[in-house]
């Protein structure tokens, strides 16, 4: 890529400021204090001092050389962003920083971090590292970026609305006494909270700072006896309160999180997360007096177990994403061909504004739930790509496009990913589209006992894939929060050991994939349930109604339960969604819902 003489000049600024505070490297993560995968524009220090606009990644500058550190979700973007002269790309999990800092680092070194947001889990791990090398972490109080920045966004103050315990199935009062008694059983005194989504739910209340992340940046210290205190820009809320349930809510500014924290620690047990919490917390409750417990967080694991009302809206605005994805899909199997023809083809960009406008159709509809990827050949080899000017690569038959895109609902969120074929493609995409199709039935017709780990089953998605010799290198599947983020903790399917096992109400995604570096990639992607199928076993309901495109398939390659699994899933699809939508869709509905 063209050198960008802007972050050059940003680097040399911040290698400046480490001069003056004699300091030997800064670290800069892609989070923020809360640990967001989204940044505000505010907080969004990695794409600003590198290029870098993935949602996951760190970087480390020193005065003569710098690093950034990415997954495999964003080994092909960060070339494409990110100028090879300035940082040298290194894999976030396989070559982290901390295994760097133990090999290259030296007895001696100061090396800064701002400690509201590095977490404690990697604060350890880089800790583990400087015993080795014989460096000193040093926590850095004031925000560099406040000085190289000088046209730094403004912090967001996004208005927050009420969610009624009629969606949520659950009165705030009701939530925060049983959390309390949670935490009184297990010995906390109080509960330090730093995840906007667990506020947010706790609290019954949604958000606007961030588009699509549908939770208000805020800090709360919920104590044992069900007390609240919340942190929270009191910018953000309406003078009428009454729709609110917050009668019993102390309401601070956030400013005065950590300090408050510090004030009660003394003598008492401070629970935090010990995945997110940032530093900070833990150092300021030591310095206390207080002992900070740093453990799997009561309010995330109860998130995860939707309540009756939570389920019922998933299900419903899952309705409602079907027919405008069914619609999508029907408009751009129709129009694509003859306007590639033509000359004029249709483009990533406006099939994906296309799809939000008949998402904004749909009853319920409030915004997507994240930047849809609507990537057309090459381009979809990057898991996490984002159309641009420069990028916006043609729909044409030439290729398979891929569409992964949701929504945001009153009643719930939506993810799902479709990839769309105009014309039979050659054999290596049948065949490796085939082993994908493969894996995904595999996974979600699985049963399994109560308590199975999702990295006890990802490998029912692979197996496919591996058996040609190929792999992904993203995680099979996440949670999905109700109205809330559409990544949401703690489940997981990947290879990685995920310790949160399945019981009915969880609700995950699907996802496996197969992307061939500047050629094309392929995923298919539907949302589901956790359901109970016999006494100590569960399976997953598919939540997602929408075709899936068989014109690459192998049906050869289809085992009998396959074929049925297909069927059967097409036959539901069909029957919900035909009587709701368009002539033309309807059409097109029949025609990819066909029995095998």
């Amino acid at each position: 890529m063209t050198a960008n003489p802007d972050i050059r000049s940003r680097v040399s600024a911040l290698r400046r400021l480490l001069k003056a505070d004699h300091l030997n490297g800064f670290i800069i993560p892609r989070a923020d204090a809360h640990q967001s995968e989204v940044a505000a524009p505010h907080d969004d220090r990695l794409a600003f001092i590198t290029g870098f606009s993935g949602s996951a990644g760190l970087a480390f500058v020193m005065p003569e050389k710098a690093l950034i550190f990415v997954d495999g979700r964003y080994e092909i973007q960060v070339r494409h962003e990110v100028d090879p002269a300035l940082y040298a790309v290194h894999h976030l999990n396989n070559d982290p920083l901390d295994q760097w800092l133990a090999t290259h680092g030296q007895a001696g070194w100061r090396i800064g971090f701002d400690p509201m947001l590095i977490d404690i889990a990697l604060y350890d791990r880089l800790a583990s590292a400087a015993d080795k090398s014989g460096l000193t972490l040093v926590p850095v109080e004031r925000d560099f970026f406040d000085e190289i920045w000088t046209d730094r966004p403004a912090k967001p103050i996004g208005q927050v609305r009420p969610m009624s315990a009629a969606l949520s199935g659950e009165s705030v009062a009701a939530k925060t006494a049983r959390m309390g008694a949670n935490l009184a059983a297990s010995g906390a005194d109080m509960l330090a909270e730093t995840l906007p989504d667990n506020i947010a739910w706790l609290l019954n209340l949604r958000g606007s700072d961030i588009a699509m992340n549908p939770v208000p940046q805020s800090f709360m210290i919920l104590k044992s006896d069900g007390s609240v205190d919340w942190f929270v820009d009191a910018r953000k809320l309406p003078n009428d309160l009454s729709d609110f349930e917050l009668e019993d809510v102390n309401i601070l500014a956030p400013q005065d999180f950590v300090a408050t924290v510090a004030q009660n620690a003394a003598g008492k047990k401070v629970m935090i997360d010990q995945s997110f919490a940032p530093t900070a917390l833990r150092l300021a409750v030591e310095k206390a007096g207080g002992t900070a417990v740093a453990t799997d967080n009561p309010l995330t694991i109860a998130k995860s177990r939707k309540t009756p009302a939570e389920l019922q809206g998933y299900r419903d605005c899952h309705l409602e994403d079907g027919i405008a994805l069914t619609e999508f899909l029907a408009w751009l199997e129709t129009e694509a061909p003859p306007r590639a023809a033509s000359g004029d083809p249709i483009r990533e960009i406006e099939a994906e504004e296309k799809l939000l406008f008949f998402r904004s159709k749909r009853k319920g509809f409030l915004e997507a739930s994240f930047r849809s990827i609507s990537a057309s050949g090459a381009n979809a080899a990057m898991c996490h790509y984002g159309a641009t000017s420069e990028s916006n690569a043609p729909v044409t038959p030439a290729g398979p496009y891929l569409i992964d895109s949701g929504g945001q609902y009153e009643n719930g969120t939506t993810d799902v990913t479709r990839t769309l074929f105009l014309s039979v493609p050659d054999e290596p995409i049948r065949r490796s589209y085939t082993a994908v199709l493969n894996g995904f039935i595999a996974l979600i017709s699985a049963q399994f006992p109560d308590g199975t780990c999702g990295h006890q089953l990802d490998a029912l998605a692979r197996l496919p894939l591996w058996q040609l010799g190929l792999d992904y290198d993203h995680g099979t599947g996440h949670g999905v929060g109700h109205n809330l983020l559409v990544h949401e903790y703690p489940h997981r399917f990947s290879k990685k050991a995920n310790s949160y096992g399945f019981e009915p109400g969880i609700i995950m995604t699907i996802e496996p994939g197969y992307y061939e570096a500047d050629t094309y990639g392929l995923r298919v992607e539907n949302q589901v349930e956790v359901v109970r199928t016999a006494p100590g076993f569960c399976r997953f309901s598919s939540l997602t109604l929408a075709p899936i495109d068989l014109k690459a398939v192998d049906v050869d390659a289809l085992s009998r339960e396959e074929i049925t699994f297909i069927n059967d899933y097409h036959a539901e699809v069909r029957a919900k969604l035909a009587p709701l939508i368009s002539d033309e869709a309807r059409d097109f509905l029949m025609r990819s819902t066909q029995a095998l």
